[in-house]
């Protein structure tokens, strides 16, 4: 799996003082899963070191200057970013991760400066993250100081193993079997993100308009990709938790039944991680060789070595 990324986030010494900034997460950790593709707009076009550049707002509009120079660079790196936006396709990439902050790659809150002496406001987006979004707008794409949060730590990586998936299930020239196969093992996944995500896709499978399997697909892909964009929440999650005992109540004991049930509660009121809940959840599905439930990404939605479940911050 590859991810796009920005290149001094990798430690690359690429930045306009001739600087990186390496991090650790991503190089320590996300490394063990991921080939990263880097990606610098500014180095590309104006080497290192270079004078910095900031956003300036002219007339309504916002521009690229250097710094000290006040040169407009808008147009040049417009255009370099739209020729590595067009590499991205090719990179078959399944994610993006960008430089916080700055003004080619910062995803939101860059700083926007007025030509005279004023104050910066944080309501800029980088001209590269902007060429992404217009031209990718599905592609999971996260900032790495947001990454700091294990909530969206959590729902950024689910996004990218489901995007992968996805695109992988495309390269099979799937059939409608096929696709109501994929939905099957996504029902709960997609369940604990958003309900009305789940009746439209469910809908979509169901084509009772008979629709040609093309435009199917079509529509599919784009409510899965707007599904596994949304954010899970502690209440959606305790949900499909019940759901899934649902399988279980008739096969247990009035003791197991209780520990579940109390497990769950446990979870929704913040004791333990979800982890624990679904380690006990997993151990029935084995017990009982459920082969539905064993499909179901919710339960795996990514290697389990991530750890990213452990943590009680991982669900609001």
């Amino acid at each position: 799996m590859q991810l796009g990324i920005s290149t001094c986030l990798l430690g690359e010494k690429c930045r306009y003082d001739g600087s990186g900034c390496k991090d650790q997460f991503i190089v320590d950790t996300l490394s063990q899963y991921f080939e990263f593709i880097p990606y610098c707009p500014e180095s590309v076009i104006f080497g290192t070191p270079r004078e910095s550049i900031r956003l300036v707002e002219q007339n309504n509009e916002v521009r690229v200057l250097t710094n000290k120079t006040k040169k407009d660079v808008t147009q040049e790196l417009k255009d370099i970013s739209q020729t590595l936006c067009n590499k991205i396709e090719d990179d078959e990439l399944c994610g993006f991760i960008l430089k916080s902050k700055s003004p080619t790659c910062g995803m939101e809150r860059v700083k926007v400066y007025q030509p005279i002496n004023a104050p910066s406001e944080k309501k800029g987006v980088g001209i590269f993250a902007n060429e992404i979004q217009k031209l990718y707008p599905y592609l999971p794409m996260e900032e790495e100081g947001r990454l700091n949060d294990p909530w969206l730590r959590e729902n950024f990586l689910v996004q990218v193993y489901a995007y992968s998936d996805f695109q992988k299930f495309l390269k099979t020239s799937p059939s409608h079997k096929d696709l109501v196969e994929f939905h099957t093992g996504y029902k709960y996944l997609i369940y604990s993100k958003s309900h009305d995500s789940y009746k439209i896709l469910g809908s979509i499978v169901a084509n009772h308009a008979k629709d040609p399997f093309s435009e199917v697909l079509k529509n599919y892909q784009k409510s899965f990709y707007e599904a596994i964009n949304e954010k899970g929440s502690i209440k959606k999650t305790y949900n499909v938790l019940l759901h899934i005992f649902g399988y279980f109540k008739k096969l247990l004991s009035k003791e197991e039944k209780e520990h579940v049930l109390n497990s769950c509660d446990e979870y929704k009121k913040g004791i333990i991680p979800l982890i624990a809940v679904i380690k006990l959840l997993n151990l029935y599905v084995k017990k009982f060789d459920d082969q539905y439930l064993k499909k179901q990404k919710f339960l795996h939605p990514y290697p389990a070595e991530l750890g990213l479940r452990s943590d009680l911050g991982a669900y609001k």
